[in-house]
C-alpha cells in the first residue's frame, strides 16, 4: 500500500505538556502542576446563561462569524480595555478558543515559504501551526536575564526579507513574562520600519500583577498589521467552553473568516451566548480570580527562594518558570525523576521549545493546599539531589 500520510504532519512531534499527564491519571495520590486549566468552575452568572439559552432551544447555528450581539461586546470590551475601536461586523471572528484563531489567522496570510518569528519558550502550538500553513518557522530564543521578554535586538536579528509575521506571546506560557509598554514601542519601531505583520496572542491578558496589561494594538499604526487574539478559557475558567476571537484588518478577517466556514462553520452557540454574559457582568469574577492567582505566586516566588531554587519574578498569567540547570540534569529526567519519586507532575521547559532546557513550567492554576504539598514534595527532592552531588 502506498504510504497513506502527509510527510509534515508525521515530522511534527506530538505536545510535550499530554506525556506526563497520561501516567498521572494512572497514578494514586499524584498531584499534577501542569495542565494550563483553571481550578475554578466558570462563575454561576455564566453558567446560567448558558443553560438559559438551551432551555430557550437556542441551539442553531449562528452566523459564521458569530452572535452578532457577543461580537459587539467583544469591540466594546476591547475599547473599555485598550481604547481602541473594533467594526464588530467586519473585523471580529469567534472561533473555538484561541487556538483555532492561531490556526486560522496563520492559513490566512501565509504563502509557501514565508517565515513567522516565534518568540520562545512559548504556546506550544504555535511552530506546528505555522509548519501546517506551509510556513518556515524561525525561532527567536528568548534570554532568562531579559526576563524572558522579546528585545528589539533580538527581532531586528531574526527578521530577513521572507519574514511575514511575528507571534507575540504575551502574558507568556510558560514563562509568565510580561511585555510593558516601552517594550512594544521598542519592538513596534522594527515592525513598522520593515513591514511585517503580527500576530497577538492575549489570551492571558486580564492576567498581570504587576501593572495593567498593554496591547501592542494601542501603539499608533500597530492596529492595521495585528491579528488580536483572545478567548475566555484563562480569564473566566471557560476551558471546556471551546470560545476564543481573533480581531483585526478587514482584509485578514474575512480570509480567516472563509477558512473558518469551511473547517468549522461556527463555534458553540450554548458558549457564545455564555460569553456574553461573561464580558458583561464578568469583570468582579476575573479581579476576584486573579487576586487568589496573585496569593498563589507569591507563596511560590517565596518557597522557590527559600529552597534557593533560582526562578525570575513572573507577572502574568499562572505559572513559574524555575531553573534547575544546577542538578546536571534534563528537564525531561528531572521532571520524569520528580514523578517516579515524589508523585509530582510538572511539564519540562523543553516542551516550550529547545531554550527551555534546564527549565520546568510549574503551573500555580491550583489551590493552595495542593500548592502547599508539592512544593513540600520539590522541597524533598530537590535536598534529595543536592546532597547526592
Amino acid at each position: 500500500m502506498r504510504n497513506p500520510l502527509a510527510e509534515k504532519v508525521v515530522e511534527i512531534k506530538p505536545s510535550g505538556i499530554r506525556k506526563f499527564f497520561d501516567i498521572v491519571s494512572e497514578m494514586k495520590d499524584a498531584i499534577s502542576l501542569g495542565v494550563g486549566e483553571p481550578d475554578f468552575d466558570t462563575p454561576w452568572h455564566i453558567r446560567d446563561e448558558g443553560i438559559y439559552s438551551l432551555e430557550k432551544g437556542r441551539t442553531f447555528y449562528t452566523s459564521n462569524s458569530g452572535l452578532k450581539e457577543l461580537r459587539q461586546e467583544i469591540c466594546n470590551y476591547i475599547h473599555r480595555k485598550h481604547g481602541v475601536a473594533y467594526d464588530p461586523m467586519a473585523e471580529v471572528l469567534v472561533t473555538v478558543g484561541g487556538s483555532e484563531a492561531i490556526d486560522v489567522g496563520l492559513r490566512a496570510v501565509i504563502n509557501p515559504g514565508d517565515e513567522v518569528l516565534i518568540p520562545q519558550p512559548s504556546f506550544v502550538s504555535y511552530e506546528p501551526c505555522a509548519i501546517l500553513a506551509g510556513a518556515r518557522p524561525v525561532i527567536i530564543d528568548l534570554k532568562a536575564e531579559n526576563e524572558f521578554r522579546l528585545t528589539a535586538e533580538e527581532l531586528e536579528a531574526a527578521i530577513t526579507d521572507k519574514t511575514k509575521i511575528l507571534i507575540l506571546p504575551f502574558p507568556n506560557n510558560p514563562t509568565g513574562a510580561i511585555m510593558e509598554r516601552k517594550d512594544l514601542e521598542a519592538i513596534a519601531e522594527v515592525i513598522l520600519r520593515h513591514d511585517i505583520l503580527v500576530m497577538s496572542d492575549e489570551i492571558y491578558g486580564e492576567l498581570t500583577y504587576k501593572e495593567k496589561h498593554v496591547s501592542i494594538v494601542e501603539l499608533p499604526g500597530m492596529k492595521e498589521r495585528t491579528i488580536l487574539i483572545n478567548g475566555f478559557s484563562k480569564a473566566y475558567a471557560m476551558t471546556g467552553w471551546r470560545l476564543g476571537y481573533a480581531c483585526g484588518p478587514k482584509e485578514i478577517l474575512q480570509q480567516m473568516t472563509k477558512i473558518h466556514q469551511f473547517a468549522i462553520m461556527c463555534a458553540p452557540t450554548t458558549s457564545q451566548y455564555a460569553a456574553v454574559e461573561a464580558l458583561k457582568n464578568g469583570d468582579d469574577d476575573v479581579a476576584e480570580m486573579r487576586t487568589a492567582y496573585n496569593q498563589r505566586r507569591r507563596f511560590l516566588m517565596n518557597a522557590f527562594r527559600e529552597m534557593g531554587l533560582e526562578c525570575f519574578e513572573p507577572y502574568g498569567a499562572f505559572y513559574m518558570f524555575p531553573c534547575i540547570k544546577e542538578f546536571g540534569m534534563t528537564s525531561d529526567e528531572f521532571a520524569t525523576r520528580f514523578l517516579e519519586e515524589e508523585k509530582v507532575a510538572v511539564v519540562p521547559g523543553t516542551a516550550f521549545g529547545d531554550c527551555g532546557e534546564g527549565y520546568l513550567r510549574i503551573s500555580y492554576a491550583y489551590s493552595l493546599e495542593k500548592l502547599k504539598e508539592a512544593i513540600g514534595r520539590l522541597e524533598h527532592f530537590v535536598e534529595r539531589l543536592r546532597s547526592s552531588h
